[in-house]
């Protein structure tokens, strides 16, 4: 199949209905392997995959570095999407700071970006975590101007509240709001920020709609995740919350059985079937990104979509997104 294509905001973005996240491919996931995930890119090229989402972080650069690497001869036909701000990096990728919105800094991360993905230009570029020292005006402002120059092509904001999403859309224009969302993960359903981006004209990216990997049903305890995964700390992996978890699943488990489908598929399927939802799964592996490629084919009925929201309601997932560090840069 070929993926569809669809305008993701309202300035004139257009990628397909599914991207790749490619965090998954740096050690953040256990050892990395290159080579798959050059291969990996290249078949989402393939498939129809056009937005490709990365960040400065990512390794620290080493994300930038690979995906510059495996879109070398495709670059004019993709999305290539990356984020800076999150954290302060120094210039040898060592963190050094918390969210960093500073013109001055911004500058400075998206020269690197350019640099790492051997391009010219940046298609989607988002502040990758609001920082509460810099007022989110003075931080737009500064990437507007990199709209101006070229280097930028279209904005976004990432884990944003509606106030800050709205201060910056004021400033310069957003085509995209990227939070996690999921099955697992659905606060912006009653947070205001889905509210807010449809009513700005915004599109909406949803990052980990495989509730990092757990919604696909192959990690059942973190002894299944590689030694140094990261996701070993993250709290709805732990004992503590793992048997709540794990019914939860069972739920979705029962209706992709009765429909044919893989348990991941259909968790996808239903983030995709969200009105004006863009995903960005991440794999780092062929096959996987085969199977969530498929899922975008698959058409839900209303009455699917409506039994797997109410079978796995807003909070029911146990434990926090992310470490007390993690959820402390993340407005809810």
């Amino acid at each position: 199949m070929t993926l569809q294509t669809h305008t993701v905001g309202g300035r004139g973005l257009v990628a397909s209905v599914e991207g790749l996240g490619t965090m998954g491919m740096t050690a953040m996931y256990g050892t990395p392997d290159e080579d798959e995930a050059i291969r990996t890119v290249h078949r989402a090229v393939e498939l129809g995959v056009t937005m490709f989402d990365t960040a400065d972080m990512y390794g620290p650069f080493t994300g930038e570095e690979l995906l510059g690497r495996a879109l070398k001869g495709h670059r004019d036909e993709l999305v290539v999407a990356t984020k800076g701000g999150g954290v302060t990096l120094d210039g040898t990728g060592k963190i050094v700071g918390g969210p960093n919105g500073r013109p001055a800094y911004l500058r400075a991360c998206v020269e690197g970006s350019l640099s790492r993905l051997g391009t010219d230009h940046i298609d989607l570029y988002y502040l990758h975590r609001v920082d509460p020292g810099v007022p989110v005006e003075e931080t737009f402002g500064a990437l507007g101007d990199l709209v101006t120059e070229g280097k930028l092509r279209y904005l976004g904001v990432s884990e944003a509240s509606p106030a800050s999403i709205r201060a910056a859309h004021a400033v310069a224009p957003l085509s995209a709001v990227q939070t996690e969302y999921s099955l697992f993960s659905r606060n912006v359903e009653v947070n205001g920020v889905l509210d807010t981006v449809r009513e700005l004209g915004i599109g909406f990216v949803a990052y980990a709609p495989l509730g990092r990997g757990f919604l696909t049903g192959a990690v059942r305890s973190v002894r299944d995740l590689p030694a140094h995964d990261f996701r070993r700390t993250s709290p709805r992996f732990a004992d503590a919350h793992l048997e709540q978890n794990l019914s939860l699943l069972d739920r979705i488990v029962a209706t992709a059985d009765r429909l044919g489908v893989s348990t991941g598929q259909l968790a996808l399927a239903w983030v995709l079937a969200q009105d004006g939802v863009t995903a960005v799964p991440g794999t780092k592996r062929r096959t996987w990104l085969d199977q969530n490629v498929a899922a975008a084919g698959i058409e839900l009925d209303p009455a699917v979509i409506a039994g797997l929201s109410a079978a796995i309601p807003v909070g029911a997932a146990a434990g926090d997104r992310y470490t007390p560090l993690g959820m402390a840069s993340i407005q809810e």
